[in-house]
């Protein structure tokens, strides 16, 4: 059992504004804990440069253009209310595709049997054509198509922990019965979709809204009722994970009360799925996650166990 870690010190190169939750001391914060001697096996690679052709997998060109077009010469350009790009923004948000995408090429090829991409900016509140939340292009969604296109994978499944529900994964995939998309997530909190009667035009879509205070004993309850048997019943080829770890106790910008054993539990049924049905094929792509000592641990639970298989 190997598993990757796919980083690049570009990502630390997408600025934003003091005080800004999305920083760059997040990857720092994470690089320190994975250093730590647990991690010592852990199979490190530099993330490849990403081919900007696959942005269109999951984006029209006019969007991709657009964002083209707003990157700054220097300082820092607003996108919208909290989502922003620095010169090198462009640069890391490619490099976070390549990585997603070179984490797909490595599972099915038999590289590593699962892989954790450590980049920033995150991807899953970016929609089909627009830019929010931190995100700037959808990293799993077009990790998804890159595994569907090159990989010939008929069905993929997107399990998302991340705190905030993901929008733009649920956006681009709506209408599509070849992709899975199960999350759990604070409701009412930004962006404010996910109720359980957003289910997809193929009832393809799964969500699972928390209430504000939900602890370890509910979380596990509606993810094992809920979402363990909806990938059991897809059978996926790949399993891909939005892998934010906001909802720790910790983290400031929600309320929902897990620790990082939760996040241990939870990649341990995931890990067993993609046993049974994808040959142990499991990506795992960094969303969210705000405090700086919550989301260390919690990334060295949920990498720990993906080491262990």
């Amino acid at each position: 059992m190997t598993t990757r870690l796919y980083s690049h010190p570009v990502y630390l190169e997408h600025l934003t504004p003091p005080g800004h939750p999305e920083r760059p001391d997040r990857l720092r914060a994470i690089e320190r804990v994975l250093m730590e001697e647990p991690f010592e096996l852990l199979d490190r690679a530099e993330a490849p440069h990403g081919d900007e052709a696959t942005l269109l997998y999951a984006h029209p060109e006019s969007y991709v253009e657009r964002l083209r077009a707003a990157v700054p010469e220097e300082g820092i350009a607003t996108i919208d209310g909290d989502t922003v790009m620095s010169p090198k923004s462009w640069d890391a948000a490619l490099t976070a595709i390549g990585a997603a995408n070179a984490a797909v090429d490595d599972v099915f090829s038999g590289a590593a049997s699962n892989v954790f991409v450590a980049s920033r900016p995150p991807g899953h509140h970016a929609e089909k054509a627009a830019a929010m939340g931190f995100c700037l292009f959808n990293n799993a969604a077009i990790a998804a198509r890159h595994a569907q296109k090159k990989h010939g994978a008929e069905r993929v499944a997107i399990i998302d922990w991340d705190v905030h529900h993901g929008n733009g994964t649920q956006d681009i995939f709506w209408d599509d019965p070849s992709v899975l998309y199960c999350s759990t997530h604070q409701l009412p909190l930004f962006p404010g979709s996910g109720r359980r009667n957003e289910t997809g035009a193929f009832g393809n879509v799964v969500n699972v809204p928390l209430a504000p205070d939900t602890g370890s004993e509910a979380f596990r309850e509606a993810f094992g009722t809920r979402i363990l048997p909806r990938i059991d019943d897809f059978a996926p080829d790949l399993i891909i994970i939005s892998a934010g770890f906001d909802a720790h106790h910790r983290d400031p910008l929600a309320d929902i009360n897990l620790t990082e054993d939760d996040f241990d539990w939870a990649t341990g049924y995931v890990l067993e799925r993609a046993a049974r049905y994808c040959d142990n094929r499991l990506v795992s792509l960094l969303e969210g996650g705000y405090d700086l000592h919550g989301l260390a641990f919690s990334v060295a639970a949920h990498v720990g166990r993906l080491m262990k298989g």
